[in-house]
Parts: structure tokens; sequence; C-alpha cells
């Protein structure tokens, strides 16, 4: 179908013509102007180039060089931002997004949010959306409260809607659910208190309470509404005690809508599969290929050998392998199994329990590497030089069996000389070759230079009972290391060769950061006397020397956490920008197909692009990977959400019979309404409202992430180390509330402060974020 192109003018001109529908583009050349430039963009997202810019305004030569410093001038002034491969307005909708459709215009027609929304500014607020018509009625019937994925539409009259979106499918999504905790007043009625404390309390009729109890979790339906005094709600599921520790992560599940019951059909489709067979296989079950995974994993999906490259002509070399379970053998395109998996999307980890993406038959077991057991894979055989450069690689379909499967900690102590039993015999074979050849790939990894930022990880390690035991930051290990520096270079190759290929697929993208962002952390920086390099042609190398400026200093954390929140967010895209953060041009995920959609699609790609089996992608695969890639990128921010505020919970049910006790901490997060404060021992998140800090009035100053005093020119700032007492635990809503102890310090005067003198605890009118006064409103950045 030829598609529609606004005129670079900005002009309307007749919607048909001799040339089927299709507008031509002006032919005589003259140079745009900077607002004609700005309207094209805006009006053709998926032709907003620049060879797609030239060519619309019919320029050439000296011309093309000329639109390329106006480009630049508009990134510089922030009207502009780079987005996959094309331009667009920063803040703008991208053309494949997820919405929530939340009511409707005057004249009937629906309206809807973004699903996912990042603000680049504080009090931005969401952009709406107005729902078109699909052509000729066709298309899913959809609704106030309905989820769908659309395509997006720029508003081409300014005095029309910003942004249009057509419906492609509508997106599986709980409407009018309110998960809660039953509660019993003293005179005999039965309430609800939502979970989400944006909610409204509900009454329940005792008629209907279906064997809840006190205390209990349960979802409810709104069954009426009154005019009068509360709603009415009716019991739909008892999920169990909130007393317990493990139903802190249902909350999380229901929430968050993760799904995590999987349907009979898709049971029954995982039982009925058959182990694979040698069709189209390669035998490597000879290669002594070993797992090295996490003492307590379940599931083995990669499994890694190398050894020298007997190569005389690349002495010092290695040959690197990667085995990857053939989840593609098992789930086939459009299958119970295919539709189940995409709308999980992936796994979800929470500390008690995982949601899986597919079904522990096939996770678990069909594709699981096991131990000296065959198991079907997708490998790739990568040539290295002695300095870690790839010279080449293959991909094959095989058959293997693993020869060993050992934990992180095993084959380090063996490395480090404390063999056991199972590594012992490999040790001089299989575990130093690997060794030897993750050293030449760190050689390649130091030289390409990753973004390198130092923010440990904490993992709660739970009682036998559910409840928290103990907050620990695991070692970073070189098995670690040597897992993910192989497991980066297959998902290289992957992206190499189906692009080299021509095959479509979808790619795991990490766009630099934007200009506003720079600028933001370049004002801080300028706070302590560091300077961050102008332009656009950003590297990981710049964030890197900052860093290293102020390794080991007080400053280290407080300038790791800043230049986090200055990057963009990844995520998955048809359209390829490259990796900004591990600095690379081309990478995909294919390493773990058993709990990442996004792999599986790779793995079909590849089938299909290589002639390995007839299991490949589809044509109709291909056409929806712009739907797909929406599809995932939402999952992934989904289960990401869902686990942290599964880690706030629990922390604050371990803290909530520790109310008045004294902790150690870090302020990890500034605010207009307050301070964020991280626990040392816990990693929680707790918050201080502004209004308790002192009696003075406190700006909040966004360039040095700081709240100071109007009079005393005191406060406190991002990674300042505190001392906080516990003054309100709410297990449910994952909240934490303190007071601060540590007195104020003299912060920097900021270079610009966007928000007034905010007034202190004499008003006595400050509210916690989303909630009312005197009580926290939720978890981590709510509000």
């Amino acid at each position: 179908m030829a598609r529609r192109i606004s005129p670079p003018s900005g002009k309307k001109r007749p919607a048909h013509s001799a040339t089927s529908g299709l507008i031509k583009p002006v032919r005589e050349a003259r140079m745009p102007s900077r607002e004609e430039i700005l309207q094209f963009i805006k009006e053709n997202p998926d032709l907003a180039g620049k060879r797609d810019i030239a060519k619309a305004f019919n320029l050439k030569g000296d011309a093309r060089i000329a639109l390329k410093d106006i480009l630049r001038d508009l990134a510089g002034d922030g009207l502009v931002e780079k987005r996959a491969k094309r331009l667009a307005v920063p803040g703008s909708l991208p053309s494949v997004a997820v919405l929530d459709i939340t009511g409707r215009e005057g004249d009937g027609g629906l309206i809807a949010k973004p699903t996912e929304w990042e603000a680049t500014h504080a009090d931005e607020r969401p952009p709406v959306v107005f729902i078109r018509a699909s052509r000729g009625h066709k298309g899913p019937a959809v609704g106030v409260g309905d989820r769908v994925l659309a395509r997006i539409f720029q508003g081409a009259d300014p005095s029309g809607p910003a942004y249009t979106g057509r419906v492609i499918k509508k997106i599986e999504h709980r409407k009018d659910a309110v998960l809660g905790v039953l509660r019993k007043l003293d005179n005999g009625e039965w309430r609800l208190e939502p979970v989400e404390r944006r909610q409204a309390e509900l009454a329940i009729d005792p008629a209907q309470l279906d064997n809840a109890k006190v205390n209990d979790l349960v979802e409810v339906e709104v069954s009426k509404i009154s005019r009068y005094g509360l709603a009415l709600g009716r019991i739909t599921q008892i999920i169990g005690s909130v007393a317990s520790e493990k139903a802190l992560s249902m909350i999380a599940i229901h929430e968050h809508e993760i799904p995590h019951v999987f349907p009979d059909s898709v049971m029954a489709e995982a039982e009925k599969a058959k182990p694979a067979t040698m069709a189209h296989r390669e035998d490597w079950r000879k290669v002594p290929l070993v797992t090295i995974d996490p003492a307590d994993a379940k599931d083995h999906d990669d499994a890694v050998y190398a050894e020298p490259d007997t190569d005389e002509k690349n002495i010092g070399g290695y040959i690197a392998t990667v085995a990857i379970a053939d989840v593609a053998a098992y789930v086939t395109p459009d299958s119970q199994l295919d539709r189940e998996a995409l709308k999980r999307g992936n796994s979800v980890y929470f500390p008690d329990r995982v949601v899986p993406m597919l079904p522990e038959r096939i996770s678990n077991d069909l594709c699981s590497l096991k131990e000296l057991v065959d198991r079907p894979a997708l490998a790739v055989r990568m040539i290295f030089d002695s300095e870690g450069r790839k010279i080449s690689h293959t991909f094959h379909r095989i058959m293997m069996r693993s020869h060993a499967r050992l934990s992180y900690p095993q084959a380090q102590a063996a490395i480090d000389g404390a063999t056991d039993e199972k590594t012992a015999p490999i040790l001089d074979t299989i575990l130093k070759p690997l060794w030897a050849a993750y050293a030449a790939l760190k050689r390649g990894r130091d030289a390409r230079e990753p973004l390198e930022l130092d923010l440990p990880e904490k993992k709660i390690l739970l009682t036998p009972e559910g409840g928290v035991d103990k907050v620990i930051i695991p070692p970073r290990l070189d098995a670690h290391k040597l897992i993910e520096e192989f497991m980066i270079q297959a998902n290289v190759a992957a992206a190499e060769t189906l692009e080299r290929k021509k095959q479509p697929l979808i790619f795991r993208i990490h766009d630099a950061p934007s200009l506003a962002k720079q600028e933001g952390l370049r004002e801080f920086l300028r706070t302590l006397d560091i300077s961050l390099a102008r332009g656009a042609d950003m590297r990981p190398s710049h964030f890197n020397n900052i860093l290293k400026r102020v390794d080991g200093s007080e400053q280290q954390d407080m300038v790791n956490q800043v230049v986090l929140r200055s990057q963009s967010q990844a995520e998955y895209n048809p359209a390829n920008i490259g990796h900004f953060g591990l600095n690379l041009m081309r990478y995909a995920h294919f390493t773990s197909p058993i709990r990442r959609y996004a792999d599986l699609i790779v793995h079909r790609a590849l089938i299909s692009a290589l002639g390995l089996g007839p299991d490949g992608i589809t044509p109709k695969e291909e056409a929806a990977l712009a739907e797909i890639a929406a599809l995932i990128s939402t999952s992934e921010r989904r289960a990401m959400a869902a686990e942290r505020a599964t880690v706030d919970r629990l922390i604050a049910h371990h803290l909530a019979d520790k109310i008045g006790a004294s902790f150690e901490g870090r302020v990890q997060g500034v605010t207009k309404a307050g301070l964020f404060v991280s626990l040392a021992t816990y990693g929680a998140d707790g918050f201080i409202p502004i209004s308790t800090l002192g009696d003075d009035y406190y700006h909040y100053d966004e360039t040095n992430h700081a709240l100071s005093g109007e009079r005393s020119g005191k406060g406190f700032r991002l990674g300042d180390n505190v001392e906080v007492r516990l003054v309100e635990a709410l297990p449910v809503a994952g909240a934490l509330r303190f007071e601060m102890l540590t007195e104020p310090h003299p912060v920097p005067s900021g270079v610009r402060s966007h928000h007034k003198a905010t007034r202190s605890a004499r008003n006595g009118q400050k509210r916690f974020p989303g909630g009312s006064r005197g009580k926290p409103g939720g978890r981590r950045g709510r509000g």
C-alpha cells in the first residue's frame, strides 16, 4: 500500500490524485526553514530520517550538508531527538504503543493514554490519544477500560488532537478488579482496604464472604455504586493471608496484571510435547560443553566451551562456543504455547517464586540443558584473536550433552585452586581453557569501553517460612563476568548474521542519553568541578572517565546514581540504532529463549535465515515485529516494576515491628516533596516528607539534586550518608516513612531552581506523595 506523506510545507493538499492517493513530496529544490522541518518530523514520524527529509525537500549535494547542520542545531536546542534511525520531537509517542482507554470525548469517541510513560520532566503528564475507528469497522471491539496495542499517528492540524491511534489488537486486561486486605470493623461491618492506596475503600456484603477471613488478601469486583456511602464489592478470588510474606509477591502479580496461571490448553500442549529428534541437527554430544549457573537454578539454557585456536594465522587466539536451548523446537509460531509466551513476554523473578514464561515441562525439562542428557540446542562457534577481536562465527543447530553442571562459586573455586570431585577432572581440559579465552575476550571488552557503572545489586535471602533472613551483596566473580561476556558475544553474532542475511529481527537497542538529560548531568557535574564534553556524539568512555575521577571518593555513589539516571531506557525494536551502554553497533537477545520472548523470535529468525529447519519465523510474525517489540518492551517494564514492588513490601513487612529503631542510610532520591533514603542494611527505600526536615523553608534544587534551607543554606543532597528513625511501615503498600536524625549541612548553590520554596513542618500542610496528610502514599517514586 502506498504511504501517505504530509507535504513538507505543512499546507493541506487534495486527498486524492492520479497517483492512487500518494501525495508527492515537494519537487522544487529549496532549503526548508527550521519550522518546516519540525512540521515534517511531527507529521511523518515513520519517515523522519535524514535521508527521508532530504528526499522530501528534494535536497542534493551541498544542500544536504546544510540540512545536516540545521538538524544538529535543532537537536542542540532540544527540539528533536534521535529515536532509532529517525528523528522525533522530544516526549512524543512511538509509532506503535500500548495504550489504556480511559474515557470518551464529547462526541463519544474513545480517548486513551500510554500504559508506560517516561516523562522528560517531573510535572509532565502523559499525552492523550484519540482512538480512530478501524477502517470498514474491522478490528477488535474496544471500550473504556480496555488495554490495546495501537498504531500512533501525529496530528497534522494544530487545532486538532496531538495524537490519534488505530487499534491493532486488544490486550487481555483485568478491569474493575480491586485487590485489597479484608478488615472487620467493631460494628461488624466488613471493609476492603485496597492495596493501591489511590483506590477508595469498599464495603463487603457479609453474605458474600465466600470463606474469606480477616486479613485475607482478596480480589474484589465492584458490584454496586451508591450515591451515598461506600461502593459495594463482591469477592471474586481469595489469595491468602496477608500476614504471610508469600502473599506479598502475589500482590505485585495482581497489581501489575502478570499472567501467572497457565490455561489448561497450554498445559495440555506442553505435556504432549515429545523430545526433539536428530532431524536438521549436527551431533555435538561429544563436545565438552558445560553449564555454569547460580547454585539454585532450576533451568539451564546456556552452555559454554572454549579451546585454543590451532590455526597458525591466529596465534594466541581462541574458539569460543555458546550453545543455547532450542526452545523453537517446542514452541512453534501461533501455537497455544506461543500465544501464552507472547502474552507473558518474559519470566518474572521474585524472592520467593518465579512466574515463568513457559510451563515447567518445557523450561525445566525438555529445554533445560541437563547434565549428561541429550538436549537440542542452537550453537554459535566464534573465533577470536589474542586481543579478543572476533574474526568469524558460524551458527549450528545441534544435539548436545552437557558434560557438567556447575555453579558460579564452584567453577570459580576450582580456578582459584579449590577443586572438588566434579571440577578436578575437568580443570585442565575445560575450565582453564574457558578462563584463558575469557582473558582474551576481556581485552576486547576493555578496548571497546562499554559503560562501567558501579551499582552492586542486593539480594534478599529468605527464611524457610518465606520471611526476610538477610540482605546481601553477592560477590561479583570472574565466573559471572566470563558467562556474561560469552553471552554478549553470542548476541552480537546473532544480530550480525541476521542483518547480513537481510532477515528481519528484533534488536535490543539502547539509545544515547538525550541532549536534555546530558545538559542536566552537565550542570550537576559542574557543581563538583567536573566537566562533560558537549556534542551529540557522546560515547560511554566519556561517562567512564567521570566515574574514574570519583572512584573511591565520597561522591562515588552519588555520581554513579546520577549518571545512571541520565541514561535512556533499553528496549526491543526491529529498527536498529545499536546499544549505547555496551558500545555495540549490532545487538540482539539470543541467549535466554526459556525466559524471554525476544530471544525466541531471534532463534526463529536464525532458523529461517540459515535454513536450519521448518520451524522458523513466519511471514506473519515478520510483519508484526514492531507490534511484538512494543508488547515485550511493556512486559519487561511491568516485570521490573513488580519485582521492585515486592522487595519493598518484603522489607516493609520485615521492619514493621521495628518502629522507632534507627538505621544508617543514604539519600537515593531528592524530590520537591521530600527525600528517599535507602537503608544500608536492607537496600529498601523510605520517604522523609519535606515538612519534617526542620524549622526552615526548603527549596528543591534540581541541578544539585538537593533540598536546601532558605535561611540557613543547609540541607541534604543525593548520596548523603544519613541516620534515620523508622516512623511507619506499611507492608501491603511497601512503604516506609522515616524521620531525619542527621543535622543538615551546607549544600552548593544551584545553577537554577525550577521550584519555589516549600514550607516546612510549621505550616502543617504537606502531604505524602499519593496519600493523605500523615501517611505515606506508597512505594518508591510515587507522587
